[in-house]
């Protein structure tokens, strides 16, 4: 039986982190469903059609992973794809208290579903999305943290919303 999991996150836009967590999953499982969130309450950046497009680029080389968006209760995908653990990452001991909610409140819904945490490399623990988008917003060089086509994208939407 194949071992398949599902990578849920809203990946606003897709970091370095997020593809060092994709790696690592790529690494222990057969099969890898990224699975783009809708924007729901964090109000995205980016639309679903570019976050599907920067992470379907920045996993690329990982063969055993395909990228797709996804509506409803994330537990109810990962079922329909024959996902039988959820992959979760977890960069700093902030992040746990919710991911802990997060995979109690899961396996409540779906006991046959196992949270898997993942630490990314020491390198990326810090990173996130909205930090990204942060410093992107203030005109930092954001190279060292997501992939040069998500860099280019960022510039471009923060000039637009600069000019709209």
């Amino acid at each position: 039986m194949a071992k398949i999991a599902v990578y849920p996150g809203t990946f606003d836009p897709v970091t370095f982190g997020h593809i060092d967590v994709i790696e690592r999953a790529s690494r222990l499982f057969d099969k890898v469903f990224v699975a783009v969130a809708p924007s729901g309450e964090k109000g995205t950046l980016f639309s679903i059609e570019e976050r599907l497009d920067m992470v379907v680029r920045a996993s690329a080389r990982f063969k055993n992973v395909k990228v797709e968006s996804f509506n409803g209760l994330v537990v109810k995908y990962a079922r329909k794809k024959g996902a039988r653990v959820m992959v979760r990452g977890i960069r700093m001991i902030s992040d746990f208290e919710y991911e802990f909610q997060m995979a109690l409140t899961n396996r409540k819904m779906a006991r046959d579903i196992e949270t898997v945490f993942l630490m990314p490399n020491e390198s990326f623990s810090y990173l996130s999305s909205k930090l990204i988008k942060e410093v992107a917003r203030l005109g930092a060089d954001v190279s060292t943290f997501v992939p040069a086509d998500v860099k280019n994208k960022l510039k471009e939407k923060i000039v637009h919303e600069k000019t709209s």
